[in-house]
């Protein structure tokens, strides 16, 4: 019975996570199927993870992660009420069309950034990044 309950649960998060991904094409910002699944494990319906993008790391901008409850007026929400990821205007600047992954390693897992096209160059912890100058 509890390996059907399973079953049922990952086939929910897949559908959920496949309504709530938005283009690549530098239109936003998409969330992975693990994204999707932890936010729904970690967060209640008044929470949600804030990305914030802020100068500094080895790289000259770094990516932070928080679990946040208070919208601000330049505030954009993605993956609607299911699992909520928030982004001001200026932050989005630098990751639209990127993809928001969580991720498990051995020694560490966490929320993390994949795809951004607007990175050059990134340090090999994936924190931080480098802006590609057109």
């Amino acid at each position: 019975m509890a390996f059907a309950l399973r079953c049922v649960y990952l086939n929910k998060i897949r559908q959920l996570s496949r309504t709530l991904q938005f283009s690549t094409t530098q239109n936003g910002l998409k969330l992975s199927e693990s994204c999707v699944k932890r936010l729904m494990e970690i967060c209640d319906k008044n929470s949600f993870l804030r990305i914030v993008i802020e100068g500094g790391g080895c790289s000259g901008f770094q990516y932070k992660f928080h679990i946040d409850n208070n919208l601000e007026s330049d505030d954009l929400v993605y993956g609607g009420n299911i699992a909520r990821v928030v982004i001001d205007r200026t932050s989005l600047q630098y990751v639209d069309g990127s993809t928001i992954d969580f991720h498990t390693e051995l020694i560490r897992s966490g929320f993390r950034i994949i795809g951004n096209p607007k990175a050059e160059k990134g340090c090999s912890c994936g924190a931080s990044f480098s802006i590609k100058l057109e």
